[in-house]
């Protein structure tokens, strides 16, 4: 790729980021507050702690971008003592299948990226699996909840106890939540729904957006995505978003858990910077696209605190592009395999638990 692709390829990424495609004293930076008994969750950060470490100890130095675990969490607030119990790092009893959804404007780039699929293939060598489930890049989220319904169904049945775990990365889990809400057909097929940097009560950054600028994935190069019903960015504004929640109370015949991204601001890549700092008028305390707080699934149990930004969590872009990301997305390195192998061993753990 020549240099002007390569800016242009990163310019047009960036519009991933809806705070670099629109125009925009808010509390500080800190780690003093954890204010998740104000969101009704169950604080569960201490096993996840216990957990994750074991995993990247076990085996995160085989894998890419291996990470101390006090340097891949953050900690939050008082976080609880461990339980001191030995962490199950052989095969998985339960066979559970994670079916991610990403978030707005994924499939225009998914060609691009060129995931290697690594973290699919690590988590089958313990028994667990990792499906993807396509949605409409810049559709709304009602039609991709009916595409994820679709999907589900479309699957085959478990005899026995559900195997799905569904995790929503960004806009991927009001796509779900509106999904399991919606479409009950689908509930017994799941075993747990899984928040990853969601978008859960949406983006202030979407307030300034339009969906003219997320239409301009479409231009990415080798993209085949199309506008859809052009929903997404109404979709992820914070009215939105609490209006619907406010409205659609959770089943709670499904298990919910939040995974939050809480970066220190040395590890938000350089070109985030313009949509965290506009994201610290409010708050600084935000992953430069959603602010840590608005990441929660009401009512869930929380997982842990990424030390992360919005991108490095779940989209490799470094991996495959290493010029880029020498340039742009300087901070993408993040133990991803691990991240996964501990989340499903965490939730198999606690789904034997009674809720």
């Amino acid at each position: 790729m020549t240099k002007a692709g390569i800016v242009r390829a990163a310019v047009v990424v960036a519009c991933l980021a809806l705070g670099a495609c629109a125009t925009t004293s808010g509390v500080p930076y800190s780690t003093d507050i954890a204010p998740d008994t104000q969101a009704g969750l169950q604080d569960k950060r201490a096993r996840f702690r216990e957990t994750f470490c074991a995993v990247l100890e076990a085996h995160g130095h085989e894998l890419p971008d291996y990470r101390p675990c006090d340097q891949a969490l953050t900690r939050v607030g008082v976080e609880p003592a461990g339980t001191g119990k030995p962490v199950e790092l052989g095969p998985s009893k339960r066979h559970l299948v994670a079916a991610l959804v990403p978030g707005i404007g994924y499939e225009c780039f998914a060609k691009w990226l060129q995931s290697p699929g690594t973290a699919a293939e690590h988590v089958r060598r313990y028994g667990y699996d990792m499906v993807a489930i396509k949605v409409d890049a810049l559709s709304g989220i009602e039609t991709n909840a009916r595409q994820i319904r679709d999907a589900i169904m479309a699957m085959p049945a478990d005899a026995q106890a559900p195997r799905l775990v569904l995790i929503g990365y960004s806009k991927g889990a009001p796509d779900i939540l509106e999904a399991v809400v919606t479409y009950p057909e689908i509930r017994s097929r799941v075993a747990a729904v899984v928040s990853a940097a969601g978008s859960v009560h949406g983006s202030v950054l979407a307030d300034d957006a339009e969906q003219y600028q997320a239409d301009m994935l479409r231009h990415f190069p080798g993209a085949t995505c199309e506008s859809g019903d052009g929903g997404g960015v109404e979709s992820l504004r914070p009215a939105t978003r609490k209006a619907w929640l406010a409205q659609h109370p959770l089943p709670d015949d499904v298990r919910y858990y939040s995974l939050a991204t809480f970066p220190q601001p040395e590890r938000i890549s350089s070109i985030l910077k313009s949509s965290y700092k506009k994201l610290a008028k409010i708050d600084a305390r935000n992953d430069s696209q959603v602010i840590f707080y608005d990441q929660f699934v009401p009512g869930s149990a929380l997982v842990g605190y990424l030390n992360a930004d919005h991108w490095a969590v779940a989209v490799p872009i470094a991996r495959s592009h290493p010029t880029i990301g020498s340039m742009f997305v300087t901070q993408n390195a993040y133990p991803r395999e691990a991240l996964l192998e501990a989340l499903l061993r965490f939730v198999e753990e606690d789904l034997a638990t009674p809720p």
